[in-house]
C-alpha cells in the first residue's frame, strides 16, 4: 500500500517534469478548486445484511496542474484535502433501538487524472476525465447515538485492530476519481466529481468478511491560471 502511495507522488513529480519539457502548443496551467463533498460508506457484507447508510456533508480543497499530453488531452496531477465519512446504522442498541454512527474523516489525497477538454463557444471548454488516487488518513471523529445517549470519540487509523490495538479505519485508501465540468475562458470553472474507493477500510481483526469503502459525490468551483 505504501508503495502505491509513493507511486502516486512520483506521478505528480513526473507530470511536472513532463510539463516542463512538453512542446505542445497549449501551455501548462495550474488551478485551485474548493467545494462540498457528500460522502458515504459502501458496505458489502458476505453472508449478512449490509448496514443502512446515508451521506454526510464535508468539504474539499484541491490544487492541481494541467499539463497537455497531445490533442485535447492533458494530465492533471494534484494534491488535495478531502473530507469523507458517512452515516451508518447498527441494530442492538438500547431497547433494541438502532445505533447511528456519524463519521467525519480528513484525508490527504493525491489524484492523477487524464482529462479531455472539448471546445465550446469562444474559449470555453467542457472537460471530462478520471484517474486513480491514493490517500492518507489524517484525522477523524465518530459520533455514536444509542437511544438518548450520544458518545463522541476520535477515529484511530491503522492496519490492525487485534491484540489490544485500537484502529477504526485503515490509514491508506486507494480508488478512482471521475470528474466533469465547464472551464470558462477567464479561468473560472465549475464541476462535479465522484470518488470510488476500492480499498477495504476495515483494519484486520475488525469486521470479519466483506468490505467497507468510501464513496464521495462532490461539487466544486475553481480558477485556473
Amino acid at each position: 500500500m505504501k508503495k502505491l502511495f509513493i507511486l502516486a507522488i512520483a506521478s505528480v513529480v513526473g507530470g511536472t517534469a513532463f510539463a516542463q519539457t512538453s512542446s505542445t502548443a497549449k501551455a501548462t496551467s495550474y488551478g485551485l478548486k474548493v467545494g462540498v463533498n457528500l460522502p458515504k460508506y459502501q458496505f458489502q457484507n458476505e453472508g449478512g445484511t449490509d448496514p443502512e447508510t446515508e451521506t454526510t456533508t464535508n468539504f474539499h480543497v484541491t490544487g492541481y496542474m494541467d499539463a497537455p499530453i497531445g490533442g485535447v488531452f492533458s494530465i492533471q496531477p494534484g494534491i488535495s484535502l478531502q473530507g469523507k465519512g458517512g452515516k451508518f446504522y447498527d441494530n442492538g442498541g438500547t431497547g433494541n433501538a438502532r445505533v447511528r454512527n456519524e463519521q467525519n474523516t480528513l484525508w490527504g489525497e493525491i489524484p492523477v487524472n487524464i482529462v479531455a477538454h472539448i471546445p465550446m463557444a469562444g474559449a470555453t471548454n467542457f472537460y471530462l476525465g478520471g484517474g486513480p488516487y491514493a490517500a492518507l488518513g489524517i484525522s477523524g471523529e465518530n459520533k455514536m447515538t444509542n437511544g438518548t445517549v450520544v458518545t463522541e470519540n476520535s477515529i484511530g487509523f491503522g492496519n490492525d485492530s487485534s491484540n489490544g490495538r485500537t484502529a477504526d479505519l485503515k490509514r491508506f485508501d486507494l480508488g478512482v476519481n471521475f470528474l466533469a465540468g465547464v472551464q470558462l475562458g477567464n479561468g473560472f470553472n465549475v464541476g462535479a466529481g465522484y470518488g470510488l474507493g476500492l480499498n477495504d477500510l476495515r483494519p484486520s481483526g475488525n469486521g470479519g468478511n466483506g468490505k467497507m469503502t468510501n464513496r464521495v459525490l462532490s461539487f466544486s468551483v475553481g480558477f485556473g491560471f
